[in-house]
Parts: C-alpha cells; sequence; structure tokens
C-alpha cells in the first residue's frame, strides 16, 4: 500500500558512510507505527461513512482506497521538494493530518446534511488525508537518514508502516465501530496525531531549535480534538437529526450496521445505514403479505427457519399459527436482534416475539450457516433480508444461497423472499424471481402496497408446482382471501421482464439495484 511513498525517498539520500544512532531512532520508529494506523483510520472512516450514506460499499471503499493511494503517492512525490527545516515540517504536517483527518468524519457529516455536493467533500478530504500522510514518512525518513543504515531505515520503517495498518485494519470493525462510531474514532485518532507531533518536539528537540511556540500549536489542536471528542455524541445525534426527518431516539454503531430508530407523530421508524426498514404505522401490511401467503398452502407447517428479520415482526406473524413449534431466526447482527428484545417501542410492536420458547435466535451470516450446519429440515422459510445493495447482501439474492437454502427444507416447503420493489424496481425483482428458478424452485411472485415503501413485492416459492394461495389466517389487519388472491395478478407496468440470473460471480442484482433505484434518489 504505502510503496509509493518510498519511491521518492530513495533517492533523496544516499547511505551514510558511519551513521551515528541514537537512543531516539527507536521512538521515532514508534511514530512511524503510529502514523500508519492513523492514516489507514482515516481511510476506513470514510469509506465506511460513505457506503453509510450512498450505498453499494463496494464502489464507495473501492473509489476511496484508489483516491488515497494516488494521493500517498502525490505526497511521496512533493516530499522531495521540502529541503529545509524537516523537523519543523514534519510536527506541523503531524498537526495537519490531525485536523484534517480526525475532522474527517464530522466534515463529512455536514457535508451529506447541507450540500449536494457530498461526493466532491468525500473525495476532496481523501485527497488532502492522502496527500499528507504521504508527505509524513518520506521526510521522517529523511530525518533519520544520519542515525539508521539506508537498508535498515527501509526495512525497519517499512515493517512498522504495515504493521500498524494491519493493527488499525483488525481494530478498526472489531472496537473502534462497534464502541465508538465514526466520529469518536476519526476524532480520537486525530487526537492520536496530534500527540505524535507533541511528542517529537521533544524527540527532534535539537533539530527544531525554540519549541515553546510549536508545543503551544500541539496543544491547541489536541484541546480543539478532546474538547470535539467530548461533544462527539451530541454531536453525532445533531447530524442525523438533520438527515433524518423525525427525531431520533435510538442510535448505535454496532460492527455491521449503524441502527437509528426515529419517533414521529403516530409512529416509528427503524433505518439501517440509513435505509429505512419499516414504520410502526404500517409494517403490518408488509409482515402480513410475507408469512401468511405460505401458510395458506402449508397450514400444518412445525419447523420454520426466517433469515433476516431481527426485528421480530416476521416471527410475531408466524407465532399467529398454532402448528408451529419451533422457529429459527437467523439474523447476522446481535445488536439488532438485542435491540429488538429489549428497546421497549420495538418490542411492544413485535408483541415480545424473540422470547418466545419457541424461538431460537442464531446471529450468523445465513450463508455460511446453512453451508455448515445440519439438522432437521424446516417446513417453511422465510427471506427477509435488507434489499440487495451492497455484495454483501447481494449474495443472500444468488442461486447458491437458494441452493443451499433447499438443503435444509422438506420436499413439500415453501419458501417467501422480499424481492424489492416490482415497480420501482422491476428488473431487480424479477431478478430475484428468475435467479429462484435458476436454483430449481417453481416461483409464484406477487405484491402489495406499503404506503411507507410504495409497492412492494415477494416471491413465494417450493420445489414442487403448486396454486396461488386464496386463503389465508382470519383476522389479520389487511390480508383476506380476497385480497391475498389479487397480489398474485401483475398489471403491465409491473409484469415479468427478460434478466439474468444472478450468481456469485456476477452479482448481476447489485448492479440493477443501485441503477433502477438512483432514477428515485
Amino acid at each position: 500500500m504505502n510503496a509509493d511513498r518510498m519511491s521518492s525517498v530513495a533517492n533523496s539520500f544516499s547511505e551514510p558512510a558511519s551513521p551515528q544512532p541514537t537512543l531516539k531512532a527507536p521512538l521515532l520508529f514508534i511514530s512511524v507505527l503510529l502514523i500508519a494506523s492513523c492514516g489507514l483510520i482515516y481511510e476506513l472512516v470514510a469509506g465506511t461513512l460513505s457506503s453509510y450514506l450512498l450505498g453499494d460499499s463496494v464502489t464507495q471503499f473501492s473509489t476511496v482506497i484508489g483516491v488515497y493511494l494516488s494521493a500517498m503517492g502525490l505526497g511521496s512525490w512533493l516530499s522531495k521538494f521540502l529541503q529545509r527545516g524537516l523537523a519543523r515540517r514534519f510536527v506541523d504536517l503531524e498537526l495537519a493530518v490531525a485536523l484534517v483527518g480526525g475532522c474527517s468524519a464530522p466534515i463529512l457529516f455536514q457535508a451529506f446534511a447541507h450540500t449536494h455536493a457530498f461526493r466532491v467533500v468525500l473525495y476532496g478530504v481523501v485527497m488532502a488525508v492522502g496527500t499528507l500522510v504521504g508527505l509524513e514518512i518520506p521526510i521522517l525518513m529523511r530525518i533519520l537518514k544520519d542515525q539508521v543504515r539506508f537498508k535498515d531505515l527501509i526495512a525497519s520503517v517499512l515493517t512498522l508502516d504495515y504493521v500498524g495498518a494491519l493493527f488499525a485494519s483488525i481494530l478498526f470493525p472489531l472496537l473502534f465501530m462497534p464502541k465508538l462510531g465514526l466520529v469518536r474514532t476519526s476524532l480520537l485518532f486525530g487526537l492520536l496525531n496530534a500527540s505524535v507531533g507533541l511528542w517529537s518536539t521533544y524527540l527532534l528537540q535539537s533539530q527544531l531549535g525554540p519549541t515553546r511556540l510549536i508545543r503551544l500549536r500541539c496543544l491547541a489542536v489536541m484541546a480543539l480534538l478532546a474538547v470535539g471528542l467530548g461533544f462527539a455524541g451530541k454531536f453525532t445525534l445533531a447530524m442525523e437529526e438533520e438527515i433524518f426527518a423525525d427525531e431520533i431516539v435510538y442510535a448505535k454503531d454496532s460492527a455491521y450496521q449503524r441502527i437509528v430508530l426515529t419517533r414521529g407523530r403516530g409512529s416509528f421508524q427503524l433505518f439501517l445505514n440509513g435505509n429505512l426498514q419499516f414504520s410502526s404505522a404500517d409494517e403490518y401490511r408488509y409482515h402480513e403479505a410475507l408469512v401468511h401467503p405460505a401458510f395458506g398452502l402449508r397450514p400444518d407447517a412445525k419447523r420454520v427457519l426466517i433469515c433476516g428479520g431481527g426485528d421480530g415482526l416476521a416471527v410475531r406473524e408466524v407465532l399467529k399459527h398454532p402448528s408451529v413449534q419451533e422457529i429459527v431466526l437467523v439474523d447476522l447482527d446481535p445488536a439488532m436482534t438485542d435491540m429488538a428484545r429489549r428497546q421497549p417501542m420495538v418490542r411492544q410492536l413485535n408483541g415480545a416475539s424473540l422470547d418466545d420458547p419457541r424461538v431460537k435466535i442464531i446471529n450468523a451470516d445465513a450463508m455460511v450457516w446453512l453451508q455448515e450446519t445440519s439438522g432437521p429440515p424446516f417446513d417453511m422459510a422465510y427471506v427477509d433480508f435488507p434489499d440487495p445493495n451492497t455484495y454483501a447482501l447481494g449474495k443472500l439474492y444468488t442461486a447458491r444461497f437458494y441452493r443451499l437454502l433447499q438443503r435444509r427444507l422438506t420436499d413439500d416447503a415453501m419458501i417467501t423472499v422480499q424481492s424489492t420493489s416490482p415497480l420501482m424496481a422491476r428488473q431487480s425483482f424479477w431478478c430475484i424471481a428468475a435467479t429462484m428458478e435458476a436454483a430449481g424452485l417453481k416461483v409464484r411472485p406477487y405484491h402489495l402496497a406499503v404506503p411507507s415503501f410504495g409497492v412492494w413485492g415477494f416471491a413465494l416459492a417450493s420445489r414442487r408446482d403448486f396454486d396461488v394461495p386464496t386463503r389465508v389466517l382470519p383476522g389479520l389487519r389487511h390480508l383476506s382471501d380476497e385480497a391475498t388472491a389479487a397480489m398474485f395478478a401483475f398489471p403491465k407496468d409491473m409484469d415479468r421482464v427478460p434478466t439474468e440470473v444472478n450468481r456469485l460471480d456476477n452479482q448481476v442484482l447489485v448492479h440493477l439495484y443501485a441503477r433502477e433505484w438512483r432514477r428515485w434518489s
């Protein structure tokens, strides 16, 4: 990753005949470790935040990484034009990186909330941070050239640079994101960068001359970032309240996503990574349509598998059927299922369904779980994942996934898959149906209107041929026998269109989905 910034340094000095090692050299090497960690954290913060706000995480991370690396190369090239006062330049660079990188998450949140040029600001911030980081290591190497033999200097700096990046890449998803969130993480590492600057004024004092004003600048930057860190929670809440229409009543960063609950007049909403998952005002329409048509064909189903659906609302509907003896809910994020069990509004809405003794919660990747586990077959399966707007989600809509799912089902089991909107994303909807058919399933798509989403679609499937269900459980809020049969009729503007099959090696559905929904953004 950092080889670009070494090329301009290698020609900037020759190995001294007799380098004079000092005790300060190993301490300066520690700075390399910290600098590398900070730089990668800023890159991860920008990639994660842009994927939250814009979707399509592969595109966002690819472009952020590409811009960042090219900017580091630019910084390395520019370093050769800095000839004098290298120690002072190094400290100033640390403070500049601390300010720009540390404030990157707040800047990007502000840009998304208040401008229409978010991508310009995003890549501008990434470019600035990358250029500054690209300048740091070459200058530090030039400072150390008279203390360490060239071959040892190159080996030590590269090793610590890569090790620092490794630490950051491991700790970011496991510790910093779920525990601190994006804003606190960027500010914390900005504070760390400024601390390296202050520390360097002592290690490089002989080359700096008077240090009083330099240290005061370091302390001022550290104080500014520390204040920001103290108010990070309030800032994040304020920014999200500008992004979301209603009051935020719950927000949490997990290892996998940003979970937000908002409350308006008479209803509340769940958002995952900024995407609406349900509104309490009309979610019953969606979940009744998801669950009950399949039971109209298999009213005796005893074992039910639900993939996704960590909010417990599909579980609530399944539990209305007296034949059900066991429900296995496989949802990736424990923060989601914990929220659904403990957050009072959600718990009331789902009827405490996740605490029912018939329900077993498994926090795992559904595809991995299907592949690596075995057990008694299920009579019914519901696939209730978010829309396929990333490759991580797109794999759960592939022919491979549906084949794995069938292995865990009885021969006459019914499968229902939420399938995005046949009106807003027509090709995506029929791509899901075509993919299920390619996996050997007989498929009958259907749709209904959910005010919060518009027209929404599902796919009912089985290994065997089956008729359209015409009977559902009596006493539901929306569905009736007549309404159920009507859902399977499609008007001309939503009828079937040719489309490719979504496979693991092409993920065509993710591209279709992004293209179709972009028209409505």
